[in-house]
């Protein structure tokens, strides 16, 4: 199976990571317009019109979103109570990214036989945090890791260990629209085909409770799906997390502020969250 992506590093997001290194090895002193583009190796015009590109917002906007403090000032100013959000309609396990999505799960019995009998495409296609692979059945789509931090190989062997006993076929026509409904290049609303295990649904089903822009937190989560001890088992499900950015488990956060874990590395969690505020606060202004 050839795990290669057959197109180029996500160059946008290459430069995004670059400079959350150069943010972070300032230690919190803030970076000039003309700093910054020294950092990663650009004229300050080029660095302005990738970062407008990327997020809509100038790279001295971005960059309050990609320091450090930025997700405990989320959890202060963007807090997600999750019981809430569901009872009033802000959001609800249909509701992402202000469109209605479809999704529907396997049943217990499907998920014990680990994909048997299941067919599900894979392919690769750019994404705003760098390559990501997607993979789909007839019912939607099914998984989304992004390589960027762990590299395409280690990210097609997890997604494909998850379901042992499936027939993976590569098919970028067919996941084509699915990737590009998925990642905001149309209108149309992304359809999810989840595979879980019943306490992993129950997780990521609260996942899709948090608006576009806002946060909440494991402890949150775990109070929201009727076990408000259980943060750890809370934290594995997050992780376990197969469809990636669409059901948003970068948006948990520890009650610190702290970023707590990502499955496919921090700095595109950190990106992630820095887009969506962007994306939040472009859309509000």
């Amino acid at each position: 199976m050839n795990a290669e992506p057959n197109l180029e590093q996500g160059y946008h997001y290459q430069v995004i990571r670059r400079a959350i290194e150069a943010i972070d090895n300032a230690g919190g002193a803030p970076l000039s317009l003309e700093a910054l583009a020294t950092d990663v190796s650009m004229s300050p015009a080029h660095f302005q019109r990738v970062f407008s590109q990327w997020a809509g917002v100038s790279p001295k906007r971005l960059q309050q979103y990609l320091t450090l403090g930025h997700a405990k000032a989320l959890l202060d100013d963007r807090f997600t109570t999750l019981d809430t959000a569901y009872q009033t309609g802000l959001s609800s396990p249909g509701r992402l990214h202000d469109l209605f999505m479809k999704w529907e799960a396997m049943s217990p019995g499907e998920y014990a036989r680990q994909g048997a009998g299941l067919t599900i495409r894979w392919g690769w296609f750019e994404s705003p945090f760098g390559p990501a692979l997607v993979m789909g059945t007839d019912k939607g789509i099914c998984g989304i890791g992004f390589a960027a931090e762990t590299g395409a190989e280690a990210t097609m062997t997890d997604l494909t260990g998850r379901w042992p006993k499936a027939k993976f076929v590569e098919d970028v026509a067919f996941l084509r629209p699915m990737a590009r409904a998925a990642f905001g290049e149309t209108t149309d609303a992304p359809r999810l085909y989840l595979i879980g295990a019943p306490f992993q649904l129950k997780v990521w089903e609260a996942l899709l409770r948090i608006p576009t822009g806002h946060v909440t937190t494991y402890s949150e989560i775990a109070t929201t799906v009727g076990h408000p001890k259980a943060m750890r088992a809370v934290g594995t499900a997050v992780g376990r997390n197969p469809v990636s950015f669409l059901i948003p488990c970068h948006r948990a956060l520890r009650k610190s502020g702290g970023l707590g874990g990502y499955h496919w590395g921090l700095p595109v969690k950190r990106a992630m969250l820095a887009w969506e505020a962007a994306q939040a606060d472009a859309k509000a202004s």
